[in-house]
């Protein structure tokens, strides 16, 4: 699999975070944004696994942050992760009643964002994609097989990745759904602005 420049940045800023995480919480195991940060440096490099390695990750991130609510059960920025990793966990299920369940749970914990920051427009548009998360789990899994029978098993992100350039055949608003869904669902944009501002960068080696 190879990766761009981003990607690289992207991957070593979860690691980093996770590893920084990890001690923190040798230190203090009750600081629910030390337990937030863990979970959603896990999900990110979720994306850079194969998809078993990336299930194993996804229900790493999804102990960790149920860890944070229970310290905190109001803290919106635990609850949109967890979301993230709830509907994450269900792309990678090629069960569609399984898929249900995962997609159920994550619109609860988006309902809750948003009820804790209403005015939050990344946990509006969230919890709006959530409902059609059924549809494109459907749309994911076709997409999927069509690829790995031509090329082998996919790993999550490069899965996600032929996903989203498959729908540029159909119409703008579904390629919009598709592609704002996989963002949503990987916390790319956010979780790693989330991230810088709240750590330092990796020193130069």
């Amino acid at each position: 699999m190879e990766f761009s420049q981003a990607d690289f940045d992207r991957l070593l800023l979860a690691e980093h975070t996770r590893k920084t995480s990890e001690l923190n919480y040798a230190k203090d195991p009750l600081d629910a944004e030390n337990l937030t940060k863990w979970g959603g440096a896990l999900l990110e490099l979720a994306q850079f696994q194969t998809v078993s390695d990336a299930k194993k990750m996804i229900t790493d991130s999804i102990s960790k942050l149920d860890e944070a609510l229970m310290i905190n059960p109001s803290k919106h920025e635990t609850l949109w992760c967890m979301g993230n990793a709830y509907s994450t966990s269900a792309f990678m299920t090629t069960d569609h009643d399984e898929a249900k369940v995962s997609f159920d749970k994550a619109a609860q914990f988006f309902q809750r964002a948003v009820d804790a920051d209403p005015d939050n427009e990344l946990y509006q548009k969230s919890l709006e994609v959530a409902a059609k998360a059924p549809e494109l789990h459907m749309e994911f899994q076709k997409a999927a097989a069509d690829q790995q029978a031509m090329a082998g098993a996919p790993s999550a992100s490069s899965t996600a990745n032929f996903q989203a350039a498959n729908k540029k055949k159909k119409n703008s608003d579904l390629k919009y759904d598709i592609f704002g869904w996989i963002i949503l669902a990987v916390g790319i944009v956010a979780w790693v602005g989330m991230a810088k501002s709240h750590i330092p960068p990796p020193p130069p080696r």
